[in-house]
């Protein structure tokens, strides 16, 4: 796998990982394992929609995004 943006960890909170994104201006992160493997990467866009979902939590971590057990749920206005 290719990697892009930022290196963090899996355990990485969407709330830590936003901010983190927000201070480096990127709109996107390489996401790794405990191994420093890469697992995948996460974009800002998608975070974002996840957030703003009516099942957010503060505890969210990325690894739970990646896989997949949470799917972002739009927000309707």
């Amino acid at each position: 796998m290719e990697a892009h943006g930022p290196r963090v960890c899996d355990d990485m909170t969407v709330e830590v990982a936003l901010a983190l994104m927000a201070g480096a201006r990127v709109e996107y992160l390489t996401v790794c394992d405990g191994d420093d493997q890469s697992t995948g990467s996460i974009t800002l866009a998608r975070l974002a929609v996840l957030r703003a979902g009516s099942t957010y939590t503060d505890r969210i971590r990325l690894r739970d995004v990646l896989g997949s057990r949470l799917r972002p749920v739009p927000v309707r206005g």
